[in-house]
């Protein structure tokens, strides 16, 4: 699974994926989308689920342009965003709150906890005491 989003959505992106991972565990992965080209377009398949963090700032326009990317790769796209638009292009949208785009990621955060704790209750995973993850952290 792909979680991808440009600017300040691309620490979000990488949060969600690490998420998903922590208590799922599906494999996925946090990628900027203007560096699809590099390397994980290759990997998109049918079979490859997307989410794309879309804010209504200055790098919207391309964002919608990556998810259509994905799309004509045959990507199942799920989009986190507050602009209505970005439900038209993609399989299921998720509306967060108009706010500023400074703001947006805190929306978008909880969302892709939601998604995260949802999907491994589906799996029927033990949320509460994800496996191999330390419950405290040792410095030396």
């Amino acid at each position: 699974m792909f979680f991808i989003g440009r600017n300040i959505n691309y620490p979000v992106a990488l949060e969600g994926a690490l998420k998903l991972k922590e208590i799922s565990y599906i494999h996925a992965e946090g990628y900027p989308a203007g560096e699809l080209k590099h390397g994980p377009l290759a990997l998109i398949t049918t079979d490859v689920p997307v989410v794309a963090l879309v804010s209504r700032d200055h790098v919207y326009e391309k964002m919608l342009s990556n998810i259509k990317e994905v799309k004509a790769r045959g990507a199942y796209v799920i989009a986190i965003g507050e602009d209505d638009v970005v439900g038209m292009f993609v399989d299921e949208f998720m509306k967060i709150p108009s706010t500023s785009p400074l703001f947006s990621p805190i929306l978008s955060n909880i969302v892709l906890q939601l998604l995260a704790y949802h999907t491994a209750k589906i799996l029927d995973r033990e949320i509460d005491k994800p496996r191999n993850l330390a419950k405290s952290v040792t410095v030396e």
